[in-house]
């Protein structure tokens, strides 16, 4: 099993290829691997309650295992509360980004 780190930083609304970070987040759970997606600067909009067509609750829904963690401070730069964010991502910082970035034998796909 091996440990990936994608970090998305753009609007997946705004640019179609953001959504392959999703489904590579997807598929790599699905075969065994510890992956983390870690959501920076527009990346953050499918955070948000509500939102249609969002590819985040696709992925939670086919990829429950995929941990979901978002930069506090992407989301109060756009405005977005903590609290209004969907069940199942949960709010972190680039402290722990980096630590994440660090661990011996990560993968690391930056988007």
């Amino acid at each position: 099993m091996a440990q990936y780190v994608l970090i998305e930083s753009r609007d997946p609304f705004e640019y179609g290829d953001s959504l392959y970070m999703y489904e590579l987040a997807g598929n790599l759970a699905s075969k065994g691997n510890d992956v983390t997606l870690f959501l920076v600067q527009n990346g953050v909009l499918t955070t948000r309650k509500g939102v249609k067509n969002n590819p985040l609750a696709t992925l939670r829904e086919n990829a429950p295992s995929v941990r979901v963690s978002v930069d506090d401070f992407s989301l109060r730069e756009r405005g977005i509360s903590e609290t209004s964010i969907v069940e199942g991502a949960s709010v972190s910082n680039v402290d722990d980004l980096v630590d994440l970035l660090v661990q011996e034998g990560a993968k690391i796909v930056w988007h």
